[in-house]
């Protein structure tokens, strides 16, 4: 037992033992290998490392982003002028980076707490058995009171009276000059694995540049100031369309930077999307279209609550930052090239399909490759005649075939040659 523990672990030390290996001399084969390695190289360098840059270590930015709109806006409704500023059409005020601009509006001026009819068409009615007593419509104004109201044949609400009147919205839009609005972005972005910070304010834009550029896609890609009308624009929408209904308009900010060169060379790329609120002739057809919502301004007049609401149409801007860096890392440099080695394994798998399976000559070829032995039948050194205490050497060449094994194929020829050594 401890001369069998002992050959055991000498034999796993001091032994080595490598695949048996077959020459095989057949042009298409051969051809066939040389088309698959050339195709898995071609992936390696063409895709692997120059389309998905697999030698650099990649990350993405932690950004923020701050706005800040500029511009007057002037109304004349039925004689009331009104000059709009930021303070009045941008919602939420702080500067965040989603926000709306109002373009369109439906003021409902001294709305106070009471009892008045519904307005038409949201609960009629023609007697009092049609309105139920506090219930609701969902897309009603107030709480039934279960009276009908003969003048207008609408049930009577308890709500904010009178009721607001949205059916007409405004056309053309009220605040048209949004249009010229400007919007100023200030971001900045920051790598944490590669200890790198970049703000959109790039080399070369200062205060004098910012006070005079407006952004252009060709001659002034870089300027963070943006015409409200351009945004509209770029993004395929009709500003006369999406100003009168609302709509939502998606500004891209997109890090795509390169650390191996300079970091200077780490720009912002802007682009536009229209999200929605493109009201062509199929938008018509569908139950709600464009952008919207309700905010109310609430004051005391002689001691009574009241308010002035606002229904407000307007553009939705919702600014998104796209940042992945890349930067030369030898660890994934070696992961792609040691996974591109063991691509190459699949041409000798091809290979030996064909050899083996879809050759005429597969017999010949397995008989080379393989070697088959019957441990009930092999003789020893006794039987044979053999000094177990001298070493002996045999050498066969696989080319010496006899019977029908022998290959007699022009674009073939297999060698093998083994060499096995019996020791005592």
């Amino acid at each position: 037992m401890k001369e069998q523990i002992t050959n055991a672990l000498s034999d796993f030390f001091f032994e080595y033992e490598t695949p048996r290996q077959v020459l095989v001399r057949n042009r298409r084969v051969g051809v066939v290998c040389r088309l698959i390695q050339l195709g898995v190289l071609g992936y390696i360098i063409g895709w692997v490392f120059i389309y998905e840059k697999g030698y650099q270590s990649t990350e993405t930015a932690i950004s923020s982003v701050f706005t800040k709109m500029k511009g007057i806006g002037y109304t004349n409704v039925s004689g009331e002028e009104r000059v709009w500023d930021e303070a009045d059409y941008v919602f939420p005020s702080q500067g965040d980076s989603s926000f709306v601009v109002m373009t369109n509006y439906i003021i409902t001026d001294g709305q106070k707490m009471g009892r008045c009819p519904e307005l038409h068409g949201k609960k009629n009615c023609s007697s009092n058995a049609d309105c139920e007593g506090g219930s609701f419509k969902r897309t009603g104004h107030g709480q039934m009171t279960g009276v009908c109201v003969n003048t207008t044949n609408t049930c009577e609400v308890l709500a904010w009276c009178p009721v607001e009147d949205d059916h007409k919205i405004p056309d053309p839009a009220l605040l048209m000059s949004a249009e010229n609005y400007t919007l100023f972005i200030k971001n900045s972005v920051t790598f944490p694995l590669f200890e790198v910070s970049r703000s959109n304010l790039v080399e070369g834009i200062d205060g004098a540049y910012i006070s005079k550029c407006l952004y252009d896609p060709e001659k002034a890609p870089l300027c963070p100031i943006f015409r409200l009308g351009d945004i509209v624009k770029l993004s395929g929408f009709s500003f006369e369309t999406i100003a009168r209904v609302g709509g939502a308009i998606g500004i891209v900010i997109d890090w795509t930077c390169n650390f191996d060169v300079d970091v200077t060379h780490c720009k912002p790329y802007y682009t536009f999307h229209g999200l929605y609120g493109k009201s062509d002739e199929k938008d018509r057809a569908k139950a709600s279209v464009g952008y919207n919502f309700r905010f109310a301004k609430y004051y005391l007049e002689d001691k009574i609550a009241k308010r002035t609401l606002i229904k407000v149409f307007g553009i939705r801007l919702d600014i998104i930052v796209q940042s992945l860096a890349r930067k030369f890392d030898i660890i994934p440099t070696l992961t792609a090239i040691g996974s591109g080695v063991g691509i190459f394994g699949v041409a000798t798998v091809v290979c030996d399909l064909v050899l083996l399976y879809l050759l005429p000559k597969r017999e010949f070829y397995k008989n080379m490759k393989f070697k088959y032995t019957d441990t009930q039948t092999q003789p020893d050194r006794e039987s044979l005649g053999l000094d177990p205490s001298v070493y002996y050497t045999f050498e066969a060449n696989a080319r010496q075939v006899q019977g029908t094994g022998q290959s007699n194929d022009r674009d073939s020829e297999a060698g093998s040659t083994e060499t096995a050594t019996y020791t005592k």
